[in-house]
Protein backbone atom coordinates (compact mmCIF):
# COMPACT_ATOMS: atom_id res chain seq x y z
CA UNK A 1 0.00 0.00 0.00
CA UNK A 2 1.15 3.40 -0.87
CA UNK A 3 1.94 5.83 1.61
CA UNK A 4 -0.74 8.91 1.83
CA UNK A 5 1.27 11.50 2.74
CA UNK A 6 4.52 10.45 0.04
CA UNK A 7 1.63 9.59 -2.58
CA UNK A 8 0.26 13.04 -2.48
CA UNK A 9 3.57 15.18 -2.14
CA UNK A 10 4.49 16.13 -5.81
CA UNK A 11 0.86 17.08 -6.78
CA UNK A 12 1.12 19.51 -3.83
CA UNK A 13 4.71 20.86 -4.66
CA UNK A 14 2.70 20.84 -8.38
CA UNK A 15 0.04 22.79 -7.50
CA UNK A 16 1.68 25.31 -5.33
CA UNK A 17 4.20 26.16 -7.78
CA UNK A 18 1.68 26.65 -10.59
CA UNK A 19 -0.27 29.43 -8.02
CA UNK A 20 2.37 31.43 -7.67
CA UNK A 21 3.58 31.22 -11.19
CA UNK A 22 2.22 33.31 -14.37
CA UNK A 23 0.71 31.58 -16.96
CA UNK A 24 2.94 31.96 -19.98
CA UNK A 25 6.27 30.67 -17.82
CA UNK A 26 4.61 27.70 -15.86
CA UNK A 27 2.68 25.84 -18.13
CA UNK A 28 5.64 25.09 -20.63
CA UNK A 29 8.51 25.11 -17.74
CA UNK A 30 6.66 22.89 -15.51
CA UNK A 31 5.22 20.61 -17.82
CA UNK A 32 8.27 20.14 -19.58
CA UNK A 33 9.94 19.55 -15.92
CA UNK A 34 7.43 17.14 -15.05
CA UNK A 35 6.78 15.22 -18.23
CA UNK A 36 8.89 14.37 -21.19
CA UNK A 37 6.06 12.47 -22.72
CA UNK A 38 2.56 14.40 -22.73
CA UNK A 39 -0.55 12.63 -23.77
CA UNK A 40 -4.20 13.42 -23.73
CA UNK A 41 -7.61 11.38 -25.08
CA UNK A 42 -10.67 13.64 -25.87
CA UNK A 43 -14.21 12.22 -26.37
CA UNK A 44 -16.15 14.57 -28.12
CA UNK A 45 -20.30 14.78 -27.38
CA UNK A 46 -21.21 16.15 -30.42
CA UNK A 47 -19.60 14.39 -33.04
CA UNK A 48 -19.20 11.27 -31.41
CA UNK A 49 -15.31 10.89 -32.02
CA UNK A 50 -12.39 9.82 -30.05
CA UNK A 51 -8.60 10.60 -29.95
CA UNK A 52 -5.48 9.72 -28.03
CA UNK A 53 -2.51 10.98 -28.91
CA UNK A 54 0.89 11.93 -27.65
CA UNK A 55 1.19 15.58 -28.78
CA UNK A 56 4.77 16.01 -26.67
CA UNK A 57 7.79 14.30 -27.07
CA UNK A 58 11.72 14.72 -26.52
CA UNK A 59 11.12 18.06 -25.99
CA UNK A 60 8.71 19.10 -28.62
CA UNK A 61 5.42 19.51 -29.74
CA UNK A 62 4.22 16.90 -32.88
CA UNK A 63 2.86 18.78 -35.30
CA UNK A 64 1.07 15.52 -36.85
CA UNK A 65 -0.65 15.37 -33.42
CA UNK A 66 -1.07 19.08 -32.70
CA UNK A 67 -2.81 18.73 -36.39
CA UNK A 68 -4.99 15.96 -35.20
CA UNK A 69 -6.38 17.83 -31.95
CA UNK A 70 -7.31 20.75 -34.00
CA UNK A 71 -9.31 18.38 -36.54
CA UNK A 72 -10.90 16.86 -33.49
CA UNK A 73 -11.58 20.23 -31.69
CA UNK A 74 -12.87 22.10 -34.40
CA UNK A 75 -15.94 23.93 -34.60
CA UNK A 76 -18.73 21.18 -34.89
CA UNK A 77 -21.01 23.18 -36.20
CA UNK A 78 -19.42 24.48 -39.78
CA UNK A 79 -16.13 22.09 -39.53
CA UNK A 80 -13.74 24.94 -39.56
CA UNK A 81 -10.73 24.00 -38.13
CA UNK A 82 -8.58 26.41 -36.30
CA UNK A 83 -5.05 26.17 -34.69
CA UNK A 84 -5.53 24.92 -30.95
CA UNK A 85 -2.57 26.85 -28.60
CA UNK A 86 -0.61 23.70 -27.15
CA UNK A 87 -0.20 25.95 -23.53
CA UNK A 88 -4.47 25.02 -23.40
CA UNK A 89 -3.65 21.20 -24.11
CA UNK A 90 -0.95 21.86 -20.84
CA UNK A 91 -3.43 22.79 -19.03
CA UNK A 92 -5.61 20.00 -20.06
CA UNK A 93 -2.40 17.64 -19.29
CA UNK A 94 -1.85 19.07 -16.10
CA UNK A 95 -5.46 19.11 -14.74
CA UNK A 96 -5.63 14.91 -16.26
CA UNK A 97 -2.76 14.48 -13.83
CA UNK A 98 -4.09 16.61 -10.78
CA UNK A 99 -7.46 14.59 -11.09
CA UNK A 100 -5.98 11.39 -11.67
CA UNK A 101 -8.10 11.15 -14.84
CA UNK A 102 -7.06 10.99 -18.25
CA UNK A 103 -10.73 11.02 -20.35
CA UNK A 104 -11.79 14.58 -21.67
CA UNK A 105 -15.44 14.93 -22.90
CA UNK A 106 -15.32 17.85 -24.90
CA UNK A 107 -18.62 19.95 -25.04
CA UNK A 108 -17.07 22.87 -27.14
CA UNK A 109 -13.88 24.11 -28.74
CA UNK A 110 -12.44 26.31 -31.60
CA UNK A 111 -15.12 28.27 -33.03
CA UNK A 112 -15.95 30.11 -36.28
CA UNK A 113 -17.04 33.80 -36.12
CA UNK A 114 -20.10 32.94 -37.21
CA UNK A 115 -21.28 30.18 -34.76
CA UNK A 116 -19.68 32.34 -31.78
CA UNK A 117 -22.16 35.53 -33.24
CA UNK A 118 -24.91 32.98 -33.15
CA UNK A 119 -24.45 31.70 -29.36
CA UNK A 120 -23.81 35.33 -28.31
CA UNK A 121 -26.98 36.67 -29.54
CA UNK A 122 -28.87 33.32 -27.98
CA UNK A 123 -27.16 33.70 -24.80
CA UNK A 124 -25.63 36.51 -22.72
CA UNK A 125 -23.40 33.78 -21.22
CA UNK A 126 -21.31 33.69 -24.44
CA UNK A 127 -18.78 36.45 -25.06
CA UNK A 128 -18.06 38.14 -28.12
CA UNK A 129 -14.95 38.15 -27.98
CA UNK A 130 -14.45 34.60 -26.93
CA UNK A 131 -10.93 33.21 -26.57
CA UNK A 132 -12.66 29.92 -28.28
CA UNK A 133 -12.10 32.22 -31.29
CA UNK A 134 -8.69 32.21 -31.02
CA UNK A 135 -8.42 28.26 -30.25
CA UNK A 136 -7.40 29.28 -26.72
CA UNK A 137 -10.76 27.80 -25.22
CA UNK A 138 -11.72 24.69 -24.61
CA UNK A 139 -15.71 23.26 -22.30
CA UNK A 140 -14.91 19.87 -20.97
CA UNK A 141 -15.75 17.49 -17.89
CA UNK A 142 -13.42 15.08 -17.14
CA UNK A 143 -15.31 10.68 -17.49
CA UNK A 144 -16.32 9.86 -14.29
CA UNK A 145 -15.13 12.93 -12.46
CA UNK A 146 -17.61 15.05 -10.55
CA UNK A 147 -17.88 18.35 -12.38
CA UNK A 148 -17.29 20.76 -8.99
CA UNK A 149 -14.32 18.70 -7.96
CA UNK A 150 -13.21 19.10 -11.53
CA UNK A 151 -13.39 23.55 -11.26
CA UNK A 152 -11.87 23.15 -7.82
CA UNK A 153 -8.75 21.48 -9.12
CA UNK A 154 -8.31 24.08 -12.14
CA UNK A 155 -8.63 27.01 -9.88
CA UNK A 156 -6.30 25.62 -7.72
CA UNK A 157 -3.93 25.20 -10.82
CA UNK A 158 -4.05 28.98 -11.04
CA UNK A 159 -3.83 28.83 -15.11
CA UNK A 160 -5.76 30.84 -17.38
CA UNK A 161 -9.70 31.09 -16.63
CA UNK A 162 -11.77 28.19 -15.11
CA UNK A 163 -16.00 28.89 -15.88
CA UNK A 164 -18.34 26.81 -14.07
CA UNK A 165 -21.49 25.95 -15.37
CA UNK A 166 -23.01 23.41 -13.09
CA UNK A 167 -26.39 23.00 -15.02
CA UNK A 168 -24.72 22.25 -18.21
CA UNK A 169 -22.19 20.05 -16.42
CA UNK A 170 -19.19 21.13 -17.87
CA UNK A 171 -15.94 23.10 -17.08
CA UNK A 172 -14.24 26.24 -19.48
CA UNK A 173 -10.77 26.27 -19.36
CA UNK A 174 -8.57 29.12 -21.31
CA UNK A 175 -4.88 30.30 -21.42
CA UNK A 176 -6.28 33.96 -20.87
CA UNK A 177 -5.58 35.87 -17.72
CA UNK A 178 -6.16 33.89 -14.54
CA UNK A 179 -9.27 34.62 -13.00
CA UNK A 180 -12.62 32.16 -12.25
CA UNK A 181 -16.59 32.42 -12.74
CA UNK A 182 -19.65 30.53 -11.90
CA UNK A 183 -20.83 29.56 -8.44
CA UNK A 184 -18.43 28.40 -5.75
CA UNK A 185 -17.41 24.95 -6.81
Amino acid sequence: MRDPAHCCLPRRKLLTTLAVAPLGAAVPRIAAASDAVRSLSFYHLHTDEQLEVTYFERGEYIEDALTQVDRLLRDFRTGDVARIDPALLDILHLTGKVCERTRFEVISAYRSPATNSTLADKSAGVSRNSLHLQGRAIDVRLTDYDTAKLRRACVALGLGGVGYYPASNFVHLDTGRVRAWGPPG
